[in-house]
């Protein structure tokens, strides 16, 4: 086994030290998805469309995985996010954290949530973020190899986002 591969860390589900391998598609962020190979960008922004916080994750992984790692530490209102954040889990999340979750339910869900679709209408917020984010080239086709890299040129459009 060589050791220079490997490093300890304490596993977050289970408080036990485990080996994970450094480097991989781990490091990289990238997953296939329909799209092909891709990273995914989980974003929370303020009232006013800022962005917040940053969740950056493989292109195969679901998005409501995330949804609890954008929320620790944030005190919303509510929380407006679309059909892909609808599991029961999350809904408590956004109950616990004292917001109200205005999430549209998914079509086959069989105890579906109210919504409400007078303030679903402010999502376009994070979608025009997202337009913004798109304009810097390099954030937009993800050159870069590794997830920290590409992380670091997210943060600098974010950054760039809020000075403008």
């Amino acid at each position: 086994m060589d050791f220079d591969r490997f490093h300890i860390h304490p596993c977050p589900a289970t408080g036990r030290r485990c080996t994970a391998k450094k480097g991989g598609a781990d490091a990289q962020g990238l997953g296939r998805s329909r799209g092909g190979l891709g990273t995914k960008i989980h974003a929370a922004v303020d009232a006013l469309g800022m962005p917040v916080r940053f969740v950056l994750a493989p292109g195969h992984r679901g998005d409501v995985i995330f949804g609890k790692a954008l929320l620790d530490g944030l005190r919303p209102r509510h929380v407006i996010a679309d059909r892909a954040y609808d599991a029961e889990h999350f809904h408590d999340t956004i109950l616990d954290a004292g917001a109200t979750p205005v999430i549209p339910p998914r079509p086959g869900r069989r105890r579906p949530h109210a919504c409400n679709w007078r303030l679903y209408r402010e999502r376009n917020l994070i979608e025009r973020f997202f337009a913004k984010l798109k304009q810097f080239r390099r954030v937009a086709t993800r050159y870069d190899k590794l997830l920290v890299n590409f992380r670091g040129f997210v943060l600098i459009a974010a950054i760039t986002i809020w000075l403008k």
